[in-house]
């Protein structure tokens, strides 16, 4: 009975870094709120791509960012939520775009890829993955890989491109940018874990002492 349980045993679960924020931002919501406000800001950082109806944005970068921090469950809340609010509206997207024909344009498969990937990355978070910089590059590459997958498909549906012209707008002009970005961001969340455990050691120092 024990080989049996060992053999199945669970991922380890382990806490992201909003859960290290005060429980009632989580508990109310105030994180989720702050993914979606990130995404809807990182947006309007938008350079045209010539040829290609599919912006350079900062999107990415926050999509997968707060996936990391809020785990998949948040994040996938985060970003349908952006996706919901820009289609009734509210000028979150690219451009300080919004509408329903943004989200199944042209464009609007690397939305719904941003939902697929925060669930990936969230995933991964909590099961460690961001406190290592090797993992969190591979993490992201593979998040980054889902969004280049769905996006581009979509694209090519959409505009009638075929599969290499859609590569070619959709996917080899971001390349580069994606690559800075899951640098930075590998250097980011380890670094932020590791702040975080310095933080809580000089507390329990301190404790200590004051006892």
């Amino acid at each position: 009975m024990d080989i049996l349980t060992a053999s199945i045993a669970l991922p380890v679960r382990r806490p992201v870094l909003a859960e290290a924020l005060p429980a009632a931002w989580t508990r109310t919501g105030v994180t989720i709120l702050l993914g979606t406000a990130l995404t809807a800001l990182a947006a309007q950082v938008s350079i045209p791509v010539p040829g290609s109806p599919v912006p350079i944005t900062g999107q990415t970068f926050a999509v997968l960012l707060t996936a990391a921090a809020l785990g998949p469950a948040r994040g996938v809340a985060s970003q349908a939520l952006y996706l919901l609010l820009g289609l009734v509206g509210l000028p979150v997207f690219a451009g300080a775009s919004a509408g329903s024909h943004v989200v199944f344009g042209a464009s609007g498969g690397y939305l719904i890829g941003f939902i697929v990937a925060a669930a990936i990355v969230g995933a991964g978070a909590r099961r460690g993955a961001d406190r290592s910089p090797v993992r969190t590059l591979l993490l992201y590459a593979l998040a980054s890989v889902v969004i280049y997958a769905i996006g581009t498909t979509w694209l090519c549906l959409d505009t009638g491109m075929s599969a290499s012209a859609g590569i070619a707008a959709g996917v080899t002009p971001f390349i580069p940018g994606d690559i800075a970005k899951a640098l930075l961001a590998a250097g980011l969340l380890p670094g932020a874990w590791w702040l975080l455990g310095r933080g809580r050691s000089a507390a329990d120092e301190n404790g200590a002492s004051a006892r």
